[in-house]
């Protein structure tokens, strides 16, 4: 698995639970005290983040940091 590969399935993972609330990026961002285009440059795998704001997240979507770096079954296939 590469660096790219990672940050892609954190990125949908970050997605998929932000629609799953209903959430828009802005109002996650302000959830997760961070900035709205960082929530969209880490749903498209286009920024590393930090550990910091990987807990940040979690705890904005009220899921488990495991959960955001979960491979799916779509995911295994395209690896």
């Amino acid at each position: 698995m590469s660096e790219h590969d990672i940050l892609n399935i954190f990125g949908k993972n970050v997605r998929k639970y932000r629609r799953l609330l209903n959430l828009s990026q802005e109002t996650l961002a302000d959830r997760a005290d961070l900035h709205r285009t960082y929530i969209g440059m880490i749903e498209r795998a286009e920024k590393n983040i930090t550990l910091v704001n990987i807990l940040r997240i979690a705890n904005a979507l009220e899921v488990n940091i495991e959960d955001l770096v979960k491979i799916s079954h779509d995911d295994k296939k395209t690896s």
